[in-house]
């Protein structure tokens, strides 16, 4: 009996089989993550679009004219944080700026509001320009005379709605993409903007970025999807088709996404195309939102490219 005890295997230690449980778990952990993820994904409507589809959150600004003259329009865009976010205090101070500059300013909202899509998904920006058309109607403002400037997500949408509409005169992009990425939603299935109901080409997401995204590194995750050159180009923006001058504004560090590097290629297209209007792209230094500290000088460009002549009622040919 003795004998048997002394060849007995060697027992596991306490640590080692915590260590063991702890690894099993974990394997459990992920292969649980996995199948909900791929259950999110497979089970997610693609077809049916999101509730009030193409209905924005409207809000227009103007000061009464003293010289009897129509104003020009511009329309100002939020981003990823959703909601109108241009109508929001931390905002107010520049568009007061933009209001004392003899503009009429648009604010608009399209995801996040009651009125509006819950997320950033499938916006139908028929819907977005019906607004600003809606405020060109208004006889204070010059319907010929329309500009659109949006920041990051935003600035995606004011590129494609100005290669899109052509009575859009200047455009304005803030840390932008030169593709239509994504939608915001869990499945991340479906394109961000849809045109009449039916999607926009998107970059869509990919497996190899499932470890980013569970990491909360949106900038990895977009690295990644950026890289996809053969999406990239399937879901390019036709900023060549603007109808007037382009200003993109970038941060060389940007963390969110590289809006240096996607504004560069669409300068390269621009060129490629012949591109006439005065188009530019100012790299800074510095990390998304870096832009948003050069309004003093983005104002410049829209007083020289876009509304020279506002204090008269018009704009640059």
């Amino acid at each position: 009996m003795a004998s048997a005890k002394l060849n007995a295997p060697p027992q596991p230690s306490l640590w080692r089989r915590l260590l063991h449980w702890t690894i099993y778990g974990l394997i459990a952990l992920i292969v649980l993550l996995a199948l909900h993820t791929w259950y999110v994904v497979a089970s997610f409507d693609t077809e049916t679009l999101p509730d009030r589809y193409g209905q924005v959150d409207e809000q227009l600004y103007i000061e009464p004219s003293t010289e009897g003259h129509a104003k020009p329009l511009l329309v100002l865009l939020g981003g990823a944080e959703g909601g109108n976010a241009w109508t929001r205090s931390r905002w107010k101070a520049q568009r007061d700026r933009f209001l004392a500059q003899g503009y009429a300013v648009l604010a608009i909202g399209y995801f996040g509001m009651p009125n509006t899509p819950e997320k950033l998904d499938r916006i139908g920006i028929e819907g977005v320009y019906a607004a600003i058309v809606r405020a060109a109607q208004n006889p204070e403002i010059n319907a010929d005379c329309i500009a659109v400037l949006g920041g990051s997500r935003g600035g995606e949408l004011a590129l494609v709605l100005g290669s899109r509409y052509p009575d859009i005169r200047t455009v304005v992009a803030l840390s932008p993409s030169s593709a239509v990425f994504v939608s915001h939603t869990d499945a991340m299935v479906t394109s961000a903007f849809a045109f009449e109901g039916q999607s926009l080409p998107f970059v869509p997401m990919l497996w190899s970025a499932t470890p980013e995204l569970i990491l909360g590194d949106i900038g990895g995750v977009m690295r990644k999807l950026v890289a996809n050159q053969p999406a990239m180009d399937a879901a390019a923006i036709r900023v060549e088709q603007i109808n007037g001058p382009l200003l993109l504004v970038s941060g060389a560090q940007d963390d969110m996404w590289p809006s240096r590097e996607m504004s560069d290629a669409m300068m390269a297209r621009l060129e490629r195309a012949g591109f006439q209007p005065a188009h530019e792209h100012w790299a800074l230094p510095g990390g998304h939102t870096a832009p948003t500290e050069e309004f003093p000088r983005i104002e410049a460009f829209l007083s020289t490219h876009f509304a020279p002549n506002r204090g008269t009622g018009g704009c640059a040919e």
